[in-house]
């Protein structure tokens, strides 16, 4: 993880705790669909936790993470449950997981690292399993008006990146417009993958 894109979660853990995410709902109720009841979930750099209410509202088991320290501490205030710290480097798990829930995480993971990241999250999941990440459409790495650091992936590069990280059975990439906390939009880039048998 960029050390500066970490200090920005871990300076600005309230201020985006308190923000509201409704368009990926959508997005969330779909990827759950995919699972089985009860199914085991890896959450990935989970923020305030919103997702992770939802997830476990809804039957999940959920094994809730966040990069930033204090942004764990948040997360396990609103759900009145331990929210661990994990470096997307350190997940070393191999077919523990039903499905891994990346939101707007993977996307800070330097490109010469994120082949590496993929493979760990591949590893991580058992045959079959689900994998939603998003990330910020682009053709090159860059740093935001935050000075948080972002990979600015194409479909293409995407798709031979995850290749490398393992084998497939599908990998499916829409696109869509959000508006950050930086309040610029910008054309996101939504991957659902799902690992072979």
């Amino acid at each position: 993880m960029d050390e500066a894109t970490l200090q920005f979660y871990r300076g600005n853990a309230e201020a985006y705790a308190k923000r509201t995410f409704t368009s990926r709902q959508a997005r969330l109720m779909a990827f759950l669909a995919q699972l089985p009841p009860g199914a085991s979930i890896l959450e990935l750099g989970c923020g305030a936790g919103g997702d992770t209410a939802e997830m476990l509202a809804r039957g999940f088991e959920v094994r809730a993470t966040d990069g930033s320290p204090e942004m764990a501490g948040v997360a396990s205030k609103h759900l009145g449950r331990t929210v661990e710290t994990l470096l997307f480097h350190d997940l070393d798990e191999v077919g523990a997981y039903d499905a891994v829930w990346a939101n707007a995480c993977l996307l800070h993971v330097p490109r010469t690292e994120l082949a590496d990241v993929l493979a760990r999250i591949w590893r991580a999941l058992k045959a079959e399993g689900v994998f939603y990440a998003s990330y910020k459409e682009g053709d090159g790495d860059g740093r935001d008006t935050l000075n948080r650091y972002y990979n600015y992936p194409s479909s293409d590069w995407l798709r031979a990146t995850y290749a490398e990280a393992g084998k497939w059975d599908s990998l499916e990439i829409e696109t869509g417009e959000v508006i950050g906390f930086d309040n610029q939009w910008a054309t996101m880039l939504f991957v659902v993958a799902r690992k072979s048998r």
